[in-house]
């Protein structure tokens, strides 16, 4: 029997511990959870998926824009409240939402690459849409988005409700701007952002797939519509007057050390036990990079280890440090009872080929000589 036998056959005997077997135990129950989890969210996207194909075979064709085809009408679209979009160059600017609507593209400088074509993007529209480009400069007190974000605030109508923050890969459904004013137009006074949920395209390499499901257990805080405590930062549509009366250190909170705008502000929802909704209807196709390698998903997962290192309030560190301990702890659960499997099918396909019928253990077994029978 070889070395690597040897340590192969005592690792199978160690998975056999009572220890072992609960950790086995505990994976299966991590996995039925998460299954449960997207089961749940599953549910409420076909939900409101049969919701629209019924309303359509009602006679409304345009469900997917609104529920109620009475709200499409012209009178009622242009009492719709402002809304602007701060975004970067890619995301698209068509929408058919009725009330005004601005887009403002920040960039950090006239020198981005970007700028260029976001000016050429704005001269096609410029007759269609209302929009901008925005330098915002270099940030000093904060992230780059962050500082984007607020003075692309800083830069909006003076008559503007609500303000829309997109990423630059999100991809805008024509409807998404008005369900999402929608929402917050039923309870005003109650939430304090609306935010939607990122499906993952693969690309169909290896490495993309891991990225998914190594991200999706993280987002079904808010994949399932509703109340949540979590949000995405890929879409975030909050109240204009929180940034310009800096209400609950909204602008502060930000702008003094901010790096992850979406941590931050969930961070200070729960401190103000302020409501974070998520509809139903906002969901954004997030396509994966195609040439995504592992060292770039190591530094993704770097940097997402660094936003637990920002906070704005010692609770807020320590939900930090509670929720980084939790997740590493449920991903090596989830992950161990696999490890195991494969320990456990590699001795059994080694001790098959190998032709062995009984192992003699004198090493880890205590109380002199034992036999394990394997087969």
């Amino acid at each position: 029997m070889s070395t690597l036998e040897s340590i192969l056959f005592s690792l199978s005997r160690a998975f056999c511990t009572p220890f072992a077997v609960f950790l086995q135990i505990q994976g299966c129950v991590i996995c039925l959870l998460l299954a449960l989890g997207w089961l749940m969210a599953a549910y409420v996207r076909n939900r409101e998926i049969r919701r629209i194909k019924n309303s359509m075979k009602a006679g409304n064709s345009l469900a997917f824009l609104s529920q109620d085809i009475n709200e499409l009408e012209h009178s009622r679209q242009v009492q719709l409240p402002r809304v602007s979009v701060v975004m970067n160059w890619r995301s698209q600017i068509t929408s058919l939402y009725g009330g005004p609507l601005e887009f403002l593209f920040v960039l950090e400088s006239t020198q981005d690459p970007a700028y260029h074509a976001v000016s050429r993007l704005l001269s096609t529209y410029q007759d269609h849409v209302e929009a901008k480009v925005v330098v915002a400069g270099l940030s000093t007190t904060c992230s780059q988005k962050i500082h984007n974000q607020l003075i692309g605030v800083e830069k909006m109508h003076k008559d503007t409700k609500y303000v829309l923050f997109l990423d630059d890969d999100v991809r805008l459904h024509p409807g998404t701007i008005g369900a999402l004013t929608s929402e917050m137009e039923k309870n005003p006074e109650v939430i304090f952002i609306q935010t939607g949920y990122p499906l993952d395209l693969p690309s169909g390499t290896l490495g993309t797939n891991i990225g998914i499901y190594s991200l999706h257990p993280c987002s079904m805080g808010f994949a399932t519509g509703g109340r949540t405590f979590f949000l995405w930062g890929g879409c975030m549509m909050m109240h204009a007057d929180d940034f310009r009366q800096d209400r609950y250190g909204v602008v502060s909170g930000l702008r003094d050390g901010g790096y992850s705008d979406d941590m931050t502000l969930a961070s200070l929802a729960g401190a103000h036990k302020r409501l974070i909704t998520s509809p139903p209807v906002a969901v954004f196709p997030h396509p994966l990079a195609t040439d995504l390698s592992f060292g770039r998903y190591w530094n993704y997962l770097r940097k997402q280890t660094f936003v637990l290192e920002s906070y704005i309030s010692k609770a807020n560190w320590i939900m930090n440090k509670l929720l980084f301990a939790v997740h590493c702890y449920l991903s090596w659960g989830f992950v161990a009872p696999y490890i195991m499997a494969v320990i456990h099918i590699t001795s059994a396909l080694r001790i098959y080929i190998k032709g062995y019928h009984q192992l003699e253990d004198t090493t880890f077994a205590s109380g002199g000589e034992h036999t394990f029978p394997l087969i």
